[in-house]
C-alpha cells in the first residue's frame, strides 16, 4: 500500500516513520529532514492521512474524497470542532459533555463585563485557530482585559479573533486522550500530557507544545473519557448528519470535581502524537485505512514502554524565532539507544546542512521501560544537538 502523509512538522515525521513499517510513504509537502518528502501529494497514493489542522478546516478531506480517494481526516463539517471553538462548545452543551462554564463574545463591553463575573484564573481563547497560540490563561483581571481587546480588534491574531471565547479557569493536571473513530465506531488510544508553557515550571506564554509523555494519567481514566465525552460527541455529530472519519483529540483538565473538557482537536496533537502512534505496536496502516473506509476493526495494541519527547525550539520563539542557523549533533543525537529524532522547522542550507526553519525545530524522543528511563534517554538525546540560541525545557515529564 501506498499512504501519503500530508504535512511538513515533526507529527508528520513521527506519522510516515511509523506507517513505514507496513508501507510505502511519502510526506508532502514535508521538508529537507523527513525522507520521502515530495512538494505536492501524489495522485496514486492509496491512503491519505492529513496531519495539519488548517487543511482539514478548509476541507481537504472532502476535496480529496470527492476525486475518489481514501482519507484519513475529518471534512470541513467535523473540523469546525477546532476551526470554531465557540461551535465547539455548542456542541459540548449539546452532547452533555462536561466543560468550563463559557461564553461567545464579538464585542468588547459584554466581553469585560462578562470577564468580571469570574474569579482567576481567567481563560481567553480566539474561536478560529491560531496555531496552537491563541490562548491566555492568567491571574491578571488587566492582562485579560487587554487580551479581550487585542482579539476582538484584530490586532493579535486578525480574523480569528474577532470573535472570542471567554472561560472560567480550571485548575489540575491536563490530560491530552486520542480516539479514532470511523463514522459511527470510536477506538482510544493511549493518553499523554503536553506541556504548552514555554519555560521550565510551566512559566511563560503558551506555545505549540514544549513537550510530551506517554503513557500519562491516572488507571481507567480513557474509559472514562470515552463514555463520558468522546461517545457522546460522536453520538452528537451523526445526529447533525456529520459523518466524522479521524482523530478525535481530546484535551483534558483533571479537575478537583472530575474531568472537564477544555477543546477538541481533530487532528494527532503535536507533539503528543511523537510519544503516543510510535508506541502502536498493531498495524497502523489497518487502523487508519479501516477508518477512512468506514469499518474500524480491533483496537490498536501498545507497547509497555514509555516515550517522552522534549521539542527544540528557535531562539525568539513563539514570538518571533531567529531561522538559518545550522543544525549540530542529529547524527549524535541519534546514535543513543532509544532516541529518535523527528523533523519540524527544518530546512537545508547551500552547503547540505540542515538549518532551523521555523519556530519548534526538532523533537527529541526516547523511549525506555519507565518515564524516567525514556525522559533520560531523551535529554542526553538533546545534549548532543546544538545550534546558536537552542532553547528547551529542561522539566519535560520531570513530575512524572
Amino acid at each position: 500500500m501506498k499512504v501519503c502523509v500530508i504535512g511538513s512538522g515533526g507529527r508528520e515525521h513521527a506519522l510516515a516513520a511509523t506507517l513505514a513499517r507496513s508501507a510505502e510513504v511519502v510526506v508532502s509537502p514535508g521538508n529537507p529532514g523527513i525522507p520521502n518528502s515530495v512538494p505536492t501529494p501524489p495522485e496514486d497514493a492509496d491512503l491519505y492521512v492529513i496531519g495539519p489542522e488548517v487543511p482539514l478546516v478548509e476541507g481537504l478531506a472532502d476535496r480529496l474524497r470527492a476525486d475518489g480517494k481514501r482519507v484519513f481526516g475529518p471534512g470541513a463539517e467535523g473540523a469546525r470542532l477546532e476551526g470554531s471553538k465557540a461551535w465547539m462548545k455548542a456542541l459540548l452543551a449539546e452532547a452533555g459533555v462536561p466543560t468550563a462554564r463559557y461564553d461567545t463574545f464579538t464585542d468588547e463591553e459584554p466581553a469585560l463585563a462578562f470577564l468580571d463575573q469570574l474569579l482567576p484564573p481567567y481563560v481567553i481563547k480566539t474561536d478560529g485557530l491560531a496555531a496552537g497560540k491563541g490562548v491566555v490563561v492568567t491571574d491578571s483581571l488587566i492582562e485579560a482585559r487587554n487580551a479581550v481587546g487585542d482579539y476582538l480588534s484584530g490586532a493579535a491574531f486578525g480574523d480569528a479573533g474577532r470573535q472570542l471565547v471567554i472561560e472560567e479557569g480550571l485548575v489540575g493536571p491536563e490530560l491530552s486522550v486520542f480516539a479514532v473513530c470511523d463514522g459511527t465506531r470510536v477506538v482510544p488510544l493511549a493518553p499523554a500530557r503536553d506541556h504548552k508553557r514555554i519555560f521550565d515550571g510551566d512559566r511563560g506564554p503558551n506555545t505549540g507544545g514544549m513537550g510530551a509523555f506517554s503513557p500519562a494519567g491516572p488507571d481507567g481514566i480513557v474509559d472514562d473519557v470515552m463514555d463520558r465525552f468522546i461517545e457522546p460527541t460522536v453520538a452528537t455529530l451523526r445526529r447533525r448528519g456529520i459523518d466524522y472519519r479521524g482523530v478525535f483529540f481530546a484535551g483534558l483538565m483533571l479537575t478537583a470535581e472530575g474531568p472537564k473538557l477544555l477543546e477538541y482537536n481533530v487532528r494527532f496533537g503535536d507533539p503528543e502524537c511523537q510519544v503516543v502512534v510510535p508506541r502502536i505496536t498493531s498495524d497502523l496502516v489497518d487502523l487508519l485505512s479501516s477508518a477512512a473506509d468506514g469499518h474500524l476493526g480491533a483496537a490498536p495494541t501498545f507497547s509497555p514502554d514509555a516515550m517522552v519527547t522534549v521539542v527544540c525550539a528557535s531562539e525568539g520563539y513563539p514570538d518571533s524565532p531567529r531561522t538559518g542557523d545550522r543544525i549540530d549533533g542529529l547524527g549524535a543525537a541519534e546514535a543513543i539507544d532509544g532516541v529518535t529524532v523527528s523533523c519540524a522547522g527544518v530546512g537545508r542550507d547551500a552547503e547540505g546542512s540542515l538549518t532551523t526553519a521555523g519556530g519548534r525545530v526538532l523533537n527529541v524522543t526516547g523511549r525506555g521501560a519507565t518515564v524516567a528511563e525514556a525522559r533520560e534517554r531523551a535529554m542526553a538525546g538533546v545534549a548532543c544537538i546544538s545550534w546558536p540560541g537552542m532553547q528547551y525545557r529542561s522539566d519535560i515529564a520531570a513530575s512524572a
